[in-house]
């Protein structure tokens, strides 16, 4: 999987979340212990949470 942190995240020490897409899941972990657990979520239920939570242009 290749993870992603969001452009918004900045350089600092501060809590961010990784993202990563595969065709079956969505996988949320920790930016800081990439070795802990993942949260996973199928497409769909991600985009019912992102189409909630992320403001649109």
């Amino acid at each position: 999987m290749e993870w992603r942190k969001s452009s918004f995240s900045g350089g600092g020490n501060g809590g961010c979340v990784e993202v990563a897409f595969t065709t079956v899941l969505v996988g949320v972990r920790d930016s800081k212990d990439t070795a802990g657990p993942v949260l996973r979520f199928s497409p769909a239920q991600w985009r019912a949470f992102t189409a909630r939570r992320v403001p649109r242009p």
